[in-house]
């Protein structure tokens, strides 16, 4: 397995030494890392009048919230999130630079998190391309998983390193890339397998399966939703949106509707566990696991910290389907805060929440729906770029240049591929033909701005607030040819056929704003309005718990939790 040789990697072989935890009385036991997959960060307090008072009020009421905190990389996407939340960098270091990216040495697109080297553990649980509905994990040319995409250490790594082996080190979510890139090199990920309507992991960490985790599978969670529906938990009356309830630009997916109630239909359906991964039940079948998982492994059980990540990703499916602004969306959230208050007690029961560290934050945020905005008064629009090689504008670009054939590859999220085949063909200058491209891209309505990867090499670009998160994002092997940002409220709605209602990955404020709350012992309640960013998590829990930073680092400790 690949813990058995991972010492040998150079960033690992930094440190070995045992740290001891810098708390105000007793030793943490516990670090609780929590990402909620595109929780917007006013979307808490939006949606605040139908929550208890164990769970998201708890982090506000006992917690220090920063109430301004962005990511400050371009692509606000999922990987991308994750790993800068994990790693204390931006992905121009850590190179998670989106959840899809071409590998030149093969010419195919690449998912973020793909290993041939390490194929899932057991029979079956691979993504069923038939059913899969995540175009980006349809695109995955493999069904191995591993972190070794990953180019620093994370602070689950760190936390790994500086306590030794008995600090235990677990990262749970539906999605693989929420699980693995928070658990790091050295912890073990779980994720949930929608084929195989279960549980699973890659031998990278393990060769079996523990046997809590087969009763676990066994015990068949998933499956006790089949022939219910996700209903609301309130009267409508008592929701914000209680009356729009049928919007539409909601996504209408067959036998699920755009009304409450969502029937989950029978557990053999052809897209039954993808359904329950729509809803609040995926987060609550995570919670479920999480729980056995920490009475298994005895997470918190003494002294020597551990650490344990969840993403919990139901808010990023609801919210491509339904929008942020939708009596889903909204339910959503007060059902995440009934499973946030369950999962804070059980931590207290099973570890002491004053023994517990908690940070919660968000990968990114989320826009409105277009039509939402429209009907508002306010621009929004979904940009299309079907046909593009055929506009008049890139078609002057090949005359000028003598080309025939089509000059452009494809666009992934957030880059456009030019065809370098053609390139080469016609003996071209890669950098000109670039740079051509992206003046002219930068001219239709819809794109704010585009530059290509050559300028950006070069450092031949205005240093704005926008060029800077770019450049955040700007890796020399993995970033695409022309990173193209789209004018606020406008992105690709499109994704291999599979149209959505709202989106994210831009670098405006709506995707960039997230929270960042932390609860624990020693930590005085308040709230922070000063601008801080998503790099200062890892080390502001290394400082916390006087570890060694990641090895990328380049966000600050925040002294509100570590005074």
């Amino acid at each position: 397995m690949m813990r058995c040789f991972i010492v040998a990697i150079g960033f690992f072989a930094l440190s070995t030494a045992t740290a001891q935890p810098q708390t105000p009385d007793k030793p943490v036991r516990l670090v609780l890392q929590i990402t909620v997959d595109q929780l917007r960060g006013d979307l808490i307090e939006r949606y605040s009048a139908g929550f208890g008072e164990d769970g998201f009020r708890r982090l506000l009421d006992e917690g220090v919230v920063f109430a301004n905190a962005h990511h400050r990389h371009a692509n606000t996407e999922t990987v991308v999130g994750h790993t800068t939340l994990a790693t204390g960098t931006d992905p121009a270091i850590h190179g998670m630079v989106a959840n899809v990216w071409l590998d030149r040495t093969t010419g195919e697109l690449n998912y973020n998190v793909q290993d041939e080297d390490y194929p899932l553990v057991g029979e079956g649980g691979g993504v069923d391309e038939a059913t899969e509905i995540d175009p980006t994990q349809r695109l995955a040319t493999t069904q191995g998983r591993s972190p070794r995409s990953i180019q620093t250490t994370t602070i689950s790594d760190e936390i790994a390193l500086s306590l030794g082996p008995e600090s235990k080190v677990y990262g749970v979510s539906i999605k693989d890339r929420g699980a693995i890139t928070l658990a790091g090199h050295a912890g073990t990920a779980y994720w949930f397998s929608k084929s195989g309507g279960s549980m699973v992991t890659s031998t990278f960490y393990m060769d079996d399966y523990p046997e809590w985790v087969n009763v676990w599978n066994a015990k068949g969670v998933p499956a006790s939703y089949a022939n219910t529906s996700w209903k609301l938990l309130s009267d409508k009356s008592e929701y914000l949106f209680g009356e729009s309830d049928d919007q539409p630009w909601e996504t209408d997916f067959p036998g699920f509707g755009r009304t409450f109630p969502h029937p989950y239909g029978p557990a053999d359906g052809k897209y039954f566990t993808t359904l329950l991964t729509l809803t609040p039940a995926g987060d609550e079948i995570v919670l479920d696991f999480v729980k056995q998982l920490i009475a298994s492994e005895s997470i918190g059980a003494d002294d020597v910290t551990d650490y344990l990540s969840i993403s919990f990703s139901s808010t990023d499916y609801v919210g491509h389907f339904f929008g942020a602004s939708s009596l889903e969306s909204e339910d959503n959230l007060h059902r995440l805060d009934r499973t946030l208050a369950e999962l804070f007690a059980y931590i207290d029961e099973a570890v002491g929440l004053d023994r517990t560290l908690v940070v919660l934050s968000a990968d990114h945020g989320a826009s409105e729906a277009p039509g939402y905005l429209n009907s508002l008064g306010i621009g929004g629009k979904y940009f299309n770029f079907d046909e593009i090689d055929r506009t008049d504008a890139i078609a002057a670009i090949k005359a000028e240049f003598g080309v025939a054939e089509e000059l452009i590859d494809q666009f992934f999220q957030p880059y456009l591929y030019l065809n370098r085949e053609t390139i080469e063909k016609h003996g071209l200058d890669y950098g000109e033909v670039s740079r051509k491209v992206a003046e002219e891209l930068r001219k239709f309505p819809g794109i704010a701005y585009a530059v290509s990867s050559s300028d950006l090499r070069a450092g031949d670009v205005a240093r704005t607030p926008i060029t800077e998160a770019v450049l955040a994002n700007f890796h020399e092997d993995r970033s695409g040819d022309i990173y193209v940002v789209f004018e606020p409220q406008w992105f690709v709605a499109d994704f291999d056929g599979q149209s959505v209602t709202g989106s994210h990955g831009s670098p405006w404020a709506y995707d960039s704003h997230v929270p960042v709350i932390w609860m624990g012992p020693g930590i005085k309640p308040g709230k922070i309005v000063r601008r801080i960013e998503t790099v200062d998590v890892a080390p502001t829990i290394a400082a916390y718990l006087g570890v060694k930073y990641p090895s990328g680092t380049r966000g600050s400790p925040l002294a509100e939790v570590i005074d």
